[in-house]
């Protein structure tokens, strides 16, 4: 008896999520991107959010909470209603690296998220402030060994920070670390001279660089970006140099399956569209849309990775 109770309970349960899952979304769609205006997790979120919304025929709203390298913007998206209107796209640094890199963080990238899909990947690029007189990496190594070098990065933690810091380990140079609340705002010092080194990703940077506002000396990629086909790669210099990041969707933990099913389907049919994979490749950007199993798993291997390197380099902060 009981347990035909239970099965009954069950069937009506997964046939309510069901029934959510078709008429989802019957209102605006948030996604929460933990940092400020204009880097690339900002721009991919943009492209993305504008052609679910077509989809879905309902407004997708991009809510930008920038501060503690993702951290306030991860806290707050976890916390959220785990119903499928309140989504959250962090760069791979905020899932994979901040839980080694800081000693307290208030949320579990694990725990408080499902995910949802890997949605672009792409390099960082290797700019310097046009007050810089290096104009490849071997003068910019030469260069730091002879006067201090500053830094910027979206904030302490994230991809930039450590693409910088994989670059200076690697060239055997140090350099001060200046964190911003995102891409963005490092960008603009970066182009006021307050800065004179910064690795963001190439789909942020590629706008100052092509109208001459910053240089560029190497991405991070193994090969040349086409892109920016006359900027060689780190690798032309320090043999073995690669670095990418990526910036994926996931949603609070306890959203039902059939929703997060939705949500992936429609974001892979995206990813697909003709239109978005030109405005990804003009920004060097390659789409993903990997499966939720694989997405989790990737997060899973990439943290292990990081808590060696945070844990070797002594990189972890208060």
């Amino acid at each position: 008896m009981h347990t035909a109770k239970f099965l009954g309970l069950a069937l009506a349960l997964s046939a309510a999520f069901s029934a959510h899952a078709q008429n989802y979304p019957s209102k605006p769609v948030r996604i929460i991107v933990p940092f400020a205006p204009g880097g690339a997790t900002d721009i991919v979120t943009r492209i993305v959010g504008q052609k679910l919304g077509e989809v879905w025929g309902q407004t997708v709203v991009v809510d930008n909470r920038a501060g503690a390298g993702g951290n306030i913007g991860a806290d707050l998206a976890a916390k959220g209603t785990p119903d499928g209107y309140t989504l959250f796209m962090p760069s791979g640094s905020v899932m994979t690296a901040n839980v080694h890199m800081y000693r307290k963080i208030p949320f579990d990238p694990v725990k408080d998220f499902v995910a949802i899909t890997n949605v672009a990947s792409g390099p960082q690029i290797v700019v310097v402030s046009m007050s810089v007189a290096a104009k490849n990496v071997k003068e910019l190594i030469a260069f730091a060994k002879s006067k201090p070098l500053t830094f910027g990065s979206a904030g302490v933690g994230t991809q930039t920070h450590l693409a910088a810091e994989n670059f200076l380990f690697s060239a055997g140079i140090n350099a001060t670390h200046v964190p911003y609340k995102g891409e963005g705002p490092a960008l603009t010092d970066l182009v006021g001279g307050q800065i004179q080194l910064v690795t963001p990703n190439l789909s942020a940077a590629i706008g100052f660089v092509n109208s001459g506002k910053i240089r560029a000396l190497a991405v991070t990629s193994k090969e040349r970006a086409p892109q920016v086909p006359n900027v060689p790669t780190v690798a032309e210099t320090i043999p073995g140099f690669e670095n990418l990041g990526w910036f994926g969707l996931v949603a609070p933990a306890g959203t039902p399956k059939a929703v997060i099913a939705k949500i992936h389907a429609d974001t892979v049919k995206v990813l697909r569209s003709a239109d978005v994979r030109k405005r990804f490749d003009e920004l060097g950007m390659v789409p993903v849309g990997n499966s939720s199993a694989e997405f989790a798993k990737a997060m899973k291997e990439e943290s292990a990775r990081w808590a060696k390197v945070i844990r070797e380099r002594k990189l972890q902060v208060n």
